[in-house]
């Protein structure tokens, strides 16, 4: 396996590839951010991840930008790629497609369903 060296990155992409996601076009997803960033020669400032279940399933496919703790849902091959270049340009921040950002605790977008609390699930266990 690769070790890279994430000196210098300024984004980090996290492209779930749970379920749900994967259902909702998550292998497309992940390869037109991948596509995009190496199209704009964008290797050195965006690194990308695979994960599994982010728990946002109702959200598929999930992308979450570090480090600024945005969440995004409903992502879409064409929306994957306005997120490289938005981050690329300082540009388009994809409000419409925002469940959650972070300044010092996450905080849903309005339209976000809220979904169960996990303190609920381990109460009721």
């Amino acid at each position: 396996m690769t070790t890279w060296n994430l000196e210098g990155m300024k984004h980090h992409l996290l492209i779930c590839n749970g379920g749900s996601c994967m259902r909702n076009q998550g292998e497309q997803v992940t390869q037109a951010i991948r596509d995009e960033i190496a199209r704009h020669a964008g290797d050195a400032l965006i690194h990308t991840t695979r994960t599994r279940c982010n728990g946002r399933c109702e959200d598929a496919c999930v992308v979450i930008h570090y480090p600024k703790g945005v969440w995004y849902r409903k992502v879409s091959p064409d929306t994957g790629r306005r997120i490289v270049n938005g981050l690329l340009s300082s540009g388009d921040s994809l409000k419409e497609h925002v469940s959650y950002t972070y300044e010092n605790k996450l905080a849903a977008a309005p339209e976000t369903p809220r979904g169960i609390l996990k303190n609920q699930i381990k109460a009721e266990e």
